[in-house]
């Protein structure tokens, strides 16, 4: 092999090394800090704690995955990250009460939650440039979202009037609202379309049909029912309850309850691992990030953070589905 062989093939070595070390990074975000926890995904190991914003209690990644988008709810802004090292890039401000975000699937509309004004906040991103399209009243306290599959429509949950908005993206319009449970958090869009909520102050997930516009079923999951989060599979959602220190994992076509993973500390939001042996799950009450074996379903450990962690991602991690 010839030097200029030699030092290309360790340079491609190193490269490979670093991005299979970037590939095992967590973002965490600690509500109460305003900080963000980088660790590493293989041992637990804190990288480093930095400042974000106030109250970060949402991430989601930008359609190409290239960049991790934080919303800090008190601090009026969005916190681009690169999903791979959790370095911060750049930062978006005048963003009003960035509670929940996401993206169509079509990549098309950024919607955003503003549970203390009442409303949801619809964009456009050009360019990097954030285009606000309309302002749409909702009822008190919408939380999270989900989409339909073409795109069309944006299924909100309302924490403070216990109903389901939805909204045409097209119109930028409230189209229909109608109670769902008391205070309803979380929401899962199944392969078929059906809706699943977590009832909050309740112990079950909401089955609704947004043809029939109405609840058809009650899934009995566990106090607290509250974040869910696709398995990766296609077939199975986790519920995590937070009252009740479980995940309750569901079934999609059956709408049924499989069985219960222990989950410590109040479980709320949730990662799989791409192999989809392990859940991460951020502890809200015990400032822990905690990792269950999915096979053996047991708590495998738990990693300290900061206070109140809410969202968690990592980029090695399965399909949102």
């Amino acid at each position: 092999m010839t030097p200029i062989q030699l030092l290309w093939t360790s340079g491609l070595s190193l490269l490979m090394y670093a991005g299979s070390a970037f590939s095992q990074t967590v973002v965490v975000l600690n509500s109460r800090d305003a900080t963000v926890s980088i660790l590493n995904q293989k041992n637990g190991e804190l990288i480093r704690t930095q400042p974000v914003g106030k109250e970060p209690h949402h991430l989601y990644p930008t359609p190409d995955n290239k960049q991790l988008i934080v919303a800090n709810a008190q601090s009026d802004d969005l916190v681009f990250l690169d999903p791979l090292t959790g370095e911060e890039l750049r930062r978006v401000k005048n963003i009003s009460d960035p509670y929940h975000l996401g993206f169509s699937p079509d990549g098309k509309w950024l919607v955003v939650n503003s549970l203390r004004l009442d409303r949801v906040d619809i964009y456009q991103i050009e360019k990097e440039n954030f285009k606000l399209i309309k302002r749409v009243a909702t009822s008190k306290m919408p939380s999270h979202m989900a989409f339909s599959a073409d795109s069309k429509l944006v299924y909100i949950t309302a924490q403070g009037s216990d109903e389901l908005n939805v909204i045409d993206l097209q119109t930028q319009t409230l189209l229909w609202k109608i109670p769902i449970g008391e205070t309803p958090a979380g929401i899962w869009r199944t392969p078929e379309g059906l809706l699943l909520a977590g009832i909050m102050a309740s112990d079950y997930v909401a089955v609704i049909d947004p043809i029939k516009r109405s609840v058809i079923k009650k899934i009995q999951t566990g106090k607290g029912a509250h974040a869910l989060r696709g398995a990766g599979d296609g077939k199975r959602v986790y519920v995590s309850n937070r009252e009740a220190d479980t995940i309750s994992v569901v079934d999609m076509q059956s709408l049924e309850k499989l069985y219960d993973l222990p989950a410590p500390g109040g479980p709320d939001c949730m990662e799989v691992t791409a192999d989809g042996k392990q859940l991460w799950v951020t502890s809200r009450w015990a400032k822990k990030l905690t990792v269950i074996d999915t096979i053996e379903r047991k708590v495998l450990t738990q990693y300290p953070v900061g206070r109140s962690p809410h969202g968690v991602y990592f980029h090695n991690r399965a399909a949102w589905k």
